[in-house]
């Protein structure tokens, strides 16, 4: 191969190389475009859903919305909502639910949440400096009654929907401040984490855990206590 040809087929791998480097740069522009529009968005669509929420408080991408109840947010709120912002999640779209008009979600201030849910048929409540990692489900009821009778419509259908949901057991979930859940935890009815624990990913809490350790597991348990000395 000559010089000449040489240097031809150089130019032409320069420029794929430069039409991948354009073509990335595009794909790149696309989904911060639409990161700042969902960013005014959501926070008219909070507005339009009254719910409270503090100052740099930001949804970003698309979340599910809906209920009956409140939804109260402090300051510097961030929910990250599918769109691969957290890779963990990928897709996922977080979710915000109150199942009756007596459900409250209060959410302290300085809270990061990926691309989870939050199903409130009475009280949910988050401290300040609380970080739930992707794909978490915090529900404070059990959804459907334990009676099988009262899971099929037609009993739904003779007591109607106030009755119905009477048969749900419910009690409130309380996260205190600092509190680190990791990816894909449950989070049940009941529930009482202290403040400052660790929660390892993948755990299903279904009892209260106690302030500064690190518990996992399904049924998550405490593994160790947090001696913050030691970890500095």
């Amino acid at each position: 191969m000559s010089y000449l040809e040489e240097s031809e087929e150089f130019d032409k791998i320069n420029l794929i190389f430069e039409m991948k480097a354009f073509v990335r740069k595009i794909f790149r522009v696309v989904p911060k475009l639409r990161f700042v529009f969902y960013k005014y968005y959501n926070r008219l669509l909070l507005e339009a859903y009254d719910i409270q929420f503090g100052r740099r408080s930001q949804i970003n991408n698309k979340v599910y919305l809906s209920g009956m109840g409140q939804i109260c947010i402090g300051d510097d709120f961030v929910l990250s909502s599918g769109d691969s912002i957290n890779p963990i999640c990928r897709n996922m779209r977080a979710a915000l639910y109150t199942m009756t008009p007596e459900a409250r979600i209060e959410i302290g201030n300085r809270v990061g949440i990926s691309s989870s849910c939050l199903w409130a048929k009475e009280r949910i409540t988050i401290g300040n400096d609380v970080n739930i990692g992707g794909d978490c489900i915090l529900i404070d009821n059990d959804a459907h009654p334990h009676d099988y009778i009262k899971r099929r419509d037609d009993y739904m259908k003779e007591v109607g929907w106030e009755s119905y949901l009477k048969t749900i057991p419910t009690a409130s979930i309380q996260i205190e401040d600092d509190v680190w859940i990791g990816a894909r935890c449950i989070i049940l009815k009941g529930v009482h984490i202290g403040a400052r624990t660790i929660i390892a990913a993948g755990s299903v809490v279904t009892k209260d855990i106690p302030a500064d350790v690190i518990a996992g597991g399904n049924p998550c348990e405490v593994i160790r206590e947090i001696n913050r000395k030691e970890d500095d």
